[in-house]
């Protein structure tokens, strides 16, 4: 990192100094769980070469998380395999630790900060992260610091919520130039010297759980069939690259011919990185930031980057609207809530709370798909299986649910409950905003007003089967076909 990078990524999270004489550099890994690509890894490396110390790199995963599961556990674990065997074959002293119950990791992070210089960490915005990392750095007696590597544009480098995507994009379109200029490593531990690749731990009581079916997690939220991991997603790009993007401008919203990469769950995890994403789109395009030298700021979706259609388009996704959810949740407190939707959108809402609803469905009868829309009920059942819904279908998802509940708030809810116990990309900044854009964030009112929804963007079933190839999908996740419906 530049020192104009550094001055916006890296924040000292308490007032604790560096203890130079330490035995190793502490590297707790919760967000960015991989070995390429990282801002984190490539600062507590710079750290360890100016000290002359060893890394250590802690890797934790909680049972105490709300939602926690099979699904995730065995995603995140599979990822820990993979770090495992790049740290091994690094000669890098590498710590998995899988809680067995609740709590049992209290003081072991304290443990291994006592004879570190400092810890590095990873920022998050979402989720619980921000509130853990806080809370562990007022009890740290040395030096925590965080390291932002979300996104191409660093969180710290606009001080405001963005409500549109293309407001947002304007901002990118100003700001985002110098930033393609300081990517992160692509193989961080490379730059360890020998000498620094080994350290001595201190004694640790605390056994690692290794035993999926004995953990205090839901058991019934099954592991989904893709794996999770660094090396799956590499091949999950390079298959992207190689035979869908060509086709991601003009099919992304057919889930017949679904171009879409397949990598916001390892997005979510941290097993990719949207820098890596990113430069992989340069290569493939011939394409560098030297390009953009008389761009002009439009805030339009094509011609900014000066590339072809599907490459825009993708990247579109990635850069404005996955960045658009992580500045949200970074700068605005009420994210995740109903609170954090736009004044317009809350009004229309609660003006149309009483609304006759001519169907209505417990939250139960949704989580099992058991509605008359078999549209409806091939998404949610895509979601139970496969953790993920195709994104158009998921906007017609979360219409639905608000015209089926009592009242928008209790739509909300089941909404952020669904989304966040079955998708493997849950509990994201990015995904939170793909489930509160269908009431209205990062939106604008629409007409005519309608009931229930008010001006709030309607979406049918009915429209979506005329619109998009679908008789395959439903065919595999509703088991009818399009004449039944």
């Amino acid at each position: 990192m530049n020192d104009a990078t550094r001055a916006l990524r890296v924040t000292a999270v308490n007032h604790a100094p560096v203890a130079p004489k330490g035995d190793y550099v502490l590297y707790w890994m919760i967000g960015a769980r991989r070995t390429t690509w990282s801002f984190a890894l490539d600062h507590a490396v710079a750290i360890a070469k100016q000290l002359d110390r060893p890394l250590v790199v802690f890797e934790p995963l909680r049972v105490g998380y709300k939602w926690a599961s099979d699904r995730f556990h065995t995603f995140v674990m599979q990822g820990m395999e993979d770090n495992a065997k790049r740290f091994a074959a690094k000669g890098i002293t590498y710590v998995p630790y899988v809680e067995p119950e609740p709590d049992a990791d209290k003081g072991l992070l304290a443990a291994l900060a006592k004879r570190a210089c400092c810890v590095v960490t990873d920022e998050q915005p979402g989720f619980f992260l921000p509130r853990m990392v806080a809370a562990a750095a007022k009890t740290l007696p040395v030096r925590v610091e965080q390291v932002d590597g979300n996104n191409l544009l660093p969180l710290r480098a606009v001080d405001k919520p963005y409500l549109t995507a293309m407001s947002y994009r304007r901002e990118l379109q100003r700001s985002l130039a110098p930033h393609l200029l300081d990517f992160p490593s692509a193989d961080p531990l490379a730059r360890l010297p020998k000498g620094l690749k080994d350290a001595a731990l201190p004694k640790l009581a605390w056994k690692s759980a290794t035993d999926i079916s004995k953990l205090p997690i839901d058991h019934q939220v099954a592991p989904v069939s893709y794996r999770g991991g660094s090396a799956t997603a590499g091949a999950t790009l390079d298959e992207f690259l190689e035979h869908k993007l060509e086709r991601y401008a003009e099919d992304r919203s057919n889930p017949d011919n679904d171009p879409s990469s397949g990598l916001s769950p390892y997005l979510h995890f941290g097993h990719i990185s949207e820098h890596e994403m990113v430069q992989r789109v340069f290569d493939r395009e011939t394409w560098s930031p030297a390009n953009l030298a008389g761009a002009k700021v439009t805030g339009r979706r094509e011609g900014w980057w000066g590339m072809s259609a599907a490459s825009e388009g993708f990247l579109d996704e990635l850069v404005t609207w996955r960045g658009l959810g992580h500045v949200f949740c970074h700068h605005e407190p009420s994210a995740g809530t109903f609170a954090s939707l736009p004044a317009w959108a809350q009004k229309t809402l609660t003006d149309h709370a009483t609304d006759p609803r001519p169907e209505r469905y417990t939250r139960e009868q949704l989580e099992r798909a058991e509605t008359n829309d078999h549209v409806w009920n091939a998404a949610q059942r895509q979601l139970l299986t496969e953790g993920r819904i195709h994104n158009y279908l998921r906007m017609l998802w979360g219409k639905k649910i608000l015209e089926w509940s009592p009242s928008p708030r209790i739509a909300f809810d089941t909404l952020v409950e669904l989304n966040n116990k079955y998708s493997v990309d849950g509990r994201d900044p990015n995904s939170n905003s793909g489930i509160s854009w269908t009431l209205g964030l990062f939106d604008r009112p629409w007409g005519p007003i309608r009931p229930i929804f008010g001006t709030i963007r309607y979406m049918s079933s009915t429209a979506t089967v005329k619109k998009l190839d679908i008789k395959n999908y439903l065919a595999r996740w509703s088991g009818r076909q399009l004449s039944l419906l």
